[in-house]
C-alpha cells in the first residue's frame, strides 16, 4: 500500500524516475480500488462513483507513467506512442514493463539503488 500512497504523494510529479515496482504496484491499486467502486456504485445506483476516481487519479498516474519512462531512458513524450491503435499500447506497455537503467541518466539517479542506501 506504500507504494499507492507515495504516488499520490506525488501527486503532479513528472521529473525523476520510478521503479518498475512502484509503477506496477499503483497499477495493480488502481485496478482493484476501479472494480471495487465500480461494483460499489452499481450497487447504490451511483455509476459515476468510478468515473470519479478515475479523474482524481489521473495525474499521479501520469507522472507515475512519465517517471517509468524515464528510468528506462525515454522521454516523458514517449507516452504519447500509447495513441497508435493496437501496436502503440503493445509498445507502451513493453516500456513500462522493461528494467530501468542500472546507470545513472539524465534524468537522475537510479530508484532501485537510491532507495537501499
Amino acid at each position: 500500500m506504500n507504494w499507492y500512497v507515495d504516488v499520490l504523494k506525488k501527486y503532479a510529479v513528472f521529473s525523476g524516475r520510478a521503479r518498475r515496482q512502484e509503477y506496477w504496484m499503483f497499477f495493480l491499486f488502481n485496478l482493484i480500488i476501479s472494480i471495487v467502486l465500480a461494483v460499489v456504485g452499481r450497487v447504490i445506483g451511483f455509476a459515476a462513483l468510478g468515473a470519479i476516481y478515475s479523474l482524481a487519479v489521473f495525474l499521479p498516474g501520469l507522472g507515475v507513467s512519465v517517471r517509468r519512462l524515464h528510468d528506462t531512458g525515454r522521454s516523458g513524450w514517449a507516452i504519447l506512442v500509447g495513441i497508435i491503435p493496437l501496436v502503440g499500447w503493445i509498445i507502451l506497455l513493453v516500456w513500462l514493463a522493461s528494467e530501468g537503467k542500472a546507470e545513472q541518466n539524465q534524468y537522475g539517479d537510479n530508484p532501485k539503488y537510491a532507495a537501499a542506501v
